[in-house]
């Protein structure tokens, strides 16, 4: 049975705040610096130095600006990294407004499948609701990434730069979305009606003709064959010719996109470890790579990312990157606020219990560039991010401690290579047959 408050309980909540002699100096502090200045641990800046018995340097951070890009910023790093050694151009990035044009065109198409295929399930399913409540968005995985490399390669910045509207998205994910749910509504009389599969084929590929249009329009027309040229660090001037984004991939970053698997860690009793998992209704690429997640212990989760960083190389990953982080001072750890001490109050909760109850999830991707060992164990790790340099005290790096990567990261992308031959098994075993999560599971989230 429900009970109202009542005056008694607001006289007794009242009388309890005014016993304690330190309430109202509290209260002044709180009410005019915030509840997270008020709480800021001083000694959280004395723990998070900036130096690491391990890193990999890799020159100036770069900037998503106003946009939900970072999956594909700290992805194109990580393929970045090597590329500006091996060719010696410090400086050089790959173009993420050329990613971002084909993410959002396949999303269009992903988002009027889906539709179809819904189209039979009534206005208010949970599912039907979750296509419409974003028919597409700027943020992503890692997996949806590579689908994109897989079937359009890759250009130099320089080929395709940033726009108005890639840097700035808000004015284009608007505009998109209402056309994207306004043909929703168009598909789903379509299939009411009977029609066709051709009568239904025909009418999104008009659709889609429109969305090509709109993203040329705000983003550019994408390369099909380019000459790229450039001047290296020796000053040496280069001209690459005729080349096509496939080809450019191939030769000047030339990885296997399929030796990267994604692992995630979720405590959560619904996703037992050393299983593989997917997503219903995540994607972008209709046909291409599907998102997969190998869920492992913390301990083995943060080891891989430890292997990987001590043989030279980056390391994608995804966080929630709000909780107990400072932008200003660019520091990520548990301890930077104390709000339990300054509130007399107690927020702890688990890492399953803040993903089950809807309090965290995967919110921003980043990368790891260094972690700092301490009789082989990681204390902290730096942090590459893509806020540009103005962002934290170490030009766009951020330093997170070891006790933040426990409670707040979610995911990280290794090569299979470092896995163990358990692990791998796992995940070969699986590859066709991962465990299927529900649309808004909490490892279905997007970076942004």
């Amino acid at each position: 049975m429900s009970k109202e408050i009542t005056t008694a309980n607001v006289e007794k909540f009242a009388q309890n705040f005014d016993q304690s002699p330190k309430s109202n100096a509290i209260a002044n502090t709180v009410a005019q610096n915030g509840i997270l200045a008020s709480s800021r641990n001083i000694a959280s800046d004395v723990a998070m130095t900036p130096n690491f018995s391990v890193e990999i340097q890799t020159g100036a951070v770069a900037n998503q600006k106003q946009s939900g890009r970072c999956w594909m910023f700290a992805a194109l790093n990580t393929m970045r990294h090597p590329l500006q050694d091996q060719f010696k151009i410090k400086g050089f990035e790959l173009s993420q407004n050329y990613t971002n044009f084909w993410d959002k065109f396949e999303k269009s198409n992903f988002f009027y499948e889906n539709v179809i295929a819904t189209a039979d399930l009534p206005l208010g399913d949970r599912k039907v609701d979750f296509l419409m409540a974003t028919p597409q968005q700027d943020g992503g995985q890692w997996d949806m990434l590579c689908a994109l490399i897989e079937k359009y390669g890759l250009v130099p910045q320089s080929v395709m730069p940033e726009t108005y509207n890639s840097s700035r998205s808000m004015e284009l994910n608007a505009t998109l979305n209402t056309k994207l749910r306004k043909d929703a509504v168009e598909l789903r009389k379509q299939v009411a009606a009977g029609k066709s599969k051709v009568e239904i084929s025909d009418a999104k590929e008009a659709m889609l003709s429109e969305v090509y249009r709109i993203l040329v329009f705000a983003l550019g027309k994408p390369p099909v064959k380019f000459d790229w040229e450039y001047t290296d660090d020796d000053k040496q001037y280069h001209i690459e010719k005729d080349l096509t984004p496939q080809s450019f991939f191939n030769k000047f970053v030339g990885w296997n996109l399929e030796d990267y698997l994604s692992l995630i860690n979720s405590p959560t009793e619904d996703k037992p470890y050393d299983h593989l998992y997917t997503v219903d209704l995540l994607g972008n690429v209709v046909g291409g790579r599907q998102v997969r997640h190998l869920n492992l212990k913390i301990d083995d989760f943060k080891a891989l990312a430890v292997k990987q960083l001590q043989a030279g190389e980056t390391v994608w990953f995804g966080s929630d990157v709000g909780k107990s982080s400072d932008r200003k001072e660019g520091i990520m750890d548990t301890n930077v606020y104390q709000r339990d001490d300054l509130l007399d109050v107690d927020l702890t909760m688990t890492k399953a219990e803040r993903l089950d109850h809807g309090e965290s999830l995967m919110t921003h991707a980043m990368v790891l560039t260094g972690v700092d060992l301490v009789n082989g164990k990681p204390t902290k790790w730096k942090v590459e991010n893509s806020w540009g340099e103005k962002a934290g005290n170490f030009k766009g790096y951020f330093i997170m401690s070891d006790s933040w990567f426990d409670e707040y990261v979610y995911q990280v992308v290794i090569n299979r290579k470092y896995l163990s031959a358990a692990q791998q098994k796992v995940e070969a075993d699986e590859y066709d047959k991962p465990v299927v999560l529900k649309p808004w599971d909490p490892m279905g989230a997007l970076a942004l």
